[in-house]
């Protein structure tokens, strides 16, 4: 399985029914109910959605139902999303006309292009006590530089943290967390990314502190440590109690990642996955992926196909190398299951863009790239074919173009994309992508009246695709 964000569905098709979960006891303090519903009165919100994790839904109509009774607005439950969970899904929000959603469970706090957006991670229990003595043990010395770090969910149990520890580890630093962008331009010796904000005192900067996180593992933590790579990483798992230093190896980890590059150098043709409709900016990046790749004389389709799995993605069999356009915590997508590589953004202008060159700093977060950011770089000068250095490629040892083309005027009549369909003078558009899937060989089931020879019906398989009854067995 390559991440949560992309399933092949085949967990829920084995889950065994059961009974369902009971709702929590304390609601009101795990959601609190307070600030939701100073927040939709204060709004005057009529119509707001309530979306939940599935590891949240068994306390969503009970949510529901007192949200109504405070503050007499209409309660929508949205129990799937369109793409990540960690994501605002204003899509299924606006199809039922909220004015607001309210955001339960573990969350990626990107900023949302359209309606505000509180919200409630979850008061989940945390041991104050054995993180805070875990701490010590990982930093002995006293006058350690320390960022402390935490998952959304653990963040209501930090102030706690700061008193035990404070006292004792005068350079230790806890971030804070914050939802959505700065006001202004963040001051020089302060960091506000993934949603938090602490201070740099350090005099090197973060290459002189280490990072210590509260949660458990998985996408959130690999992002911080692929981002903030200078950083040496430990981590607390309130679930286990265990502290430990992290043992990711950062550097192959990002050797990984740049093998990718120099795959995205050599493909021709690049599908961009649209994995978010919420997130503030996605439609400029997706614009400018398209004028890079069609600078770098690549082609390129954009693909909305929700969640990605490999059983979709295989259906685009021209395409080289796939690009995902998501919040910072997705775009880092295992493509190990997938029959074509997935690269980021960031990794695609790495390879596409000759005027970025690979620094050390990892980005994840595709608005940086854009203009204005803190890390655009502008495309330099298109080159003409004739005055080209040629490159060689570190996969297949071929030549390849690693300059930007210069762009052509359109020079196809109207004739060629317009054409009569029949009598009627009805029009059709003409499009170069449909006429080639229609020139392939298999086009799907074919009824062949009069060719297939008539047969008695009779018992077929039974189960489910993946794992069929009489799966492994001889047919007689």
């Amino acid at each position: 399985m390559a991440t949560a964000f992309s399933s092949d569905g085949e967990a829920a098709l084995r889950r065994e029914p059961g009974p369902a979960a009971a709702p929590r006891g304390d609601l009101d303090g795990f959601y609190e109910m307070g600030r939701a519903a100073a927040f939709v009165r204060g709004g005057g919100f009529r119509k707001v959605a309530l979306q939940f994790p599935d590891e949240l839904l068994a306390d969503a109509a009970a949510v529901a139902a007192r949200m109504e009774a405070a503050t007499a607005a209409e309660m929508y439950v949205l129990g799937d999303t369109t793409y990540g969970s960690c994501c605002v899904d204003e899509v299924a929000a606006e199809h039922v006309g909220a004015e607001a959603v309210l955001h339960y469970g573990p969350a990626c706090l990107s900023p949302c292009r359209k309606l505000p957006v509180l919200h409630i991670f979850g008061q989940q229990p945390l041991d104050v006590g054995c993180c805070a003595e875990a701490f010590r043990e990982l930093y002995p010395d006293r006058q350690s530089r320390v960022v402390v770090l935490s998952d959304v969910v653990y963040a209501h149990a930090m102030g706690e943290l700061e008193q035990q520890l404070c006292p004792e580890y005068p350079n230790i630093v806890f971030s804070r967390v914050v939802c959505g962008d700065p006001p202004g331009p963040a001051p020089p010796r302060e960091v506000w990314r993934f949603g938090r904000q602490f201070p740099v005192e350090a005099p090197g900067g973060l290459q002189d502190c280490a990072m210590f996180y509260v949660g458990a593992e998985g996408l959130a933590l690999t992002s911080f440590m692929l981002t903030w790579n200078c950083c040496p990483f430990s981590s607390f798992d309130p679930a286990t109690g265990c502290g430990r230093r992290e043992t990711l190896n950062v550097n192959r980890a990002l050797m990984r990642r740049l093998y990718l590059v120099e795959q995205a150098r050599d493909a021709r043709v690049v599908g961009i996955l649209v994995g978010t409709l919420g997130v503030v900016g996605y439609l400029a990046v997706l614009q400018h992926l398209r004028e890079l790749l069609r600078q770098a004389g690549k082609r390129s389709y954009t693909l909305a196909v929700g969640k990605p799995n490999p059983a979709k993605l295989a259906n685009f069999l021209e395409v080289d190398i796939f690009v995902l356009v998501a919040c910072a915590q997705n775009s880092l997508l295992d493509s190990s299951d997938f029959y074509r590589p997935i690269v980021t953004p960031y990794e695609l202008e790495l390879a596409c863009n000759p005027a970025r060159e690979w620094t050390g700093n990892y980005l994840t977060d595709f608005r940086d790239l854009l203009p204005g950011a803190c890390a655009h770089v502008e495309l330099p000068p298109a080159v003409p074919a004739a005055e080209a250095v040629p490159d060689i490629s570190l996969i297949t040892g071929e030549m390849r173009a690693a300059h930007l083309c210069e762009p052509l005027a359109p020079q196809l009549p109207p004739s060629t994309t317009l054409a009569c369909r029949d009598q009627t003078r009805a029009l059709a558009e003409i499009s170069p992508a449909a006429s080639f899937l229609e020139s392939r060989s298999w086009r799907g089931l074919e009824q062949q009246l009069g060719q297939t020879p008539v047969s008695k019906a009779v018992q077929g398989r039974r189960g489910i695709a993946i794992a069929y009854e009489d799966e492994g067995r001889k047919q007689p």
